[in-house]
């Protein structure tokens, strides 16, 4: 499976997921553009990270949830390059706390990362794909888009939105060549995880099947998979990566 010769822009490319989602694409033969808020150090370790393994990459800073920021951005390398022909919507926050203690402005923060940047970078793609008859976009989601979570209902909304959104997306471009999938990653190693509790982690081990949390190269595999050729009658679809946490 190769990707030469394509352009993949990865949002919140600088760590965790979004890193080895970068990776993947590149050790694939894209052309990688990462895409990253505030944090440019690790933005640069993984332009470090790309070069290091043989893969062309560069780095791109706006925020998702500025709309006209990112619609700029986007024109920008589209104008340059021509074309993206893979978008991956990684950039994402949560803020954990029970519903009736959060705030507007946690609402507003939530969503325009998570769910309005998944809706602009999308459309903002969206033109040239139709143009070129090609394209993918995968989105990621999460476990508890599907299942809900205490204490982050905000989060779970904007995940389980991503959801619809990719399968209503995914109908109106399919004519044209181009795919809409969603990841929806369960309890992954991340800098994130890692700063739960022992206890709470062994817990949290205890309710997956498979007995442990997942990697973030495993969840990038997936990504890989479907912006490949070989995924190109996969559309509206959520893989789930979660050990068997929600089936």
């Amino acid at each position: 499976m190769s990707l030469d010769g394509q352009i993949a822009l990865v949002t919140g490319g600088s760590r965790g997921i979004g890193r080895a989602v970068a990776l993947a694409l590149g050790r694939l033969g894209a052309c990688v553009i990462v895409n990253y808020r505030g944090n440019q150090a690790a933005a640069e370790e993984t332009l470090v990270a790309l070069e290091a393994q043989g893969s062309q990459g560069e780095l791109c800073r706006f925020d998702v949830a500025d709309e006209n920021q990112a619609e700029e951005a986007i024109k920008k390398i589209v104008d340059r390059r021509l074309k993206v022909d893979i978008l991956v919507n990684n950039a994402g926050i949560a803020a954990d706390g029970l519903l009736v203690r959060m705030k507007s402005a946690d609402w507003d923060l939530i969503v325009g990362t998570n769910l309005k940047g998944t809706v602009v970078c999308t459309k903002a793609v969206t033109r040239s794909m139709i143009r070129q008859r090609s394209g993918r976009i995968i989105n990621l989601s999460s476990v508890v888009g599907q299942t809900g979570n205490a204490g982050q209902s905000l989060y779970a909304a904007t995940k389980a939105g991503i959801i619809g959104f990719t399968k209503a997306v995914a109908r109106e471009v399919a004519a044209r060549g181009v795919t809409v999938n969603a990841v929806a990653p369960g309890f992954i190693e991340t800098e994130m995880t890692a700063q739960l509790p022992a206890k709470l982690q062994e817990e949290f081990r205890r309710s997956i099947p498979l007995g442990r949390f997942g990697t973030c190269d495993e969840v990038a595999e997936v990504v890989a998979f479907l912006a490949g050729p070989k995924a190109g009658y996969i559309t509206g679809q959520v893989i789930n990566v979660n050990g068997g946490l929600y089936m």
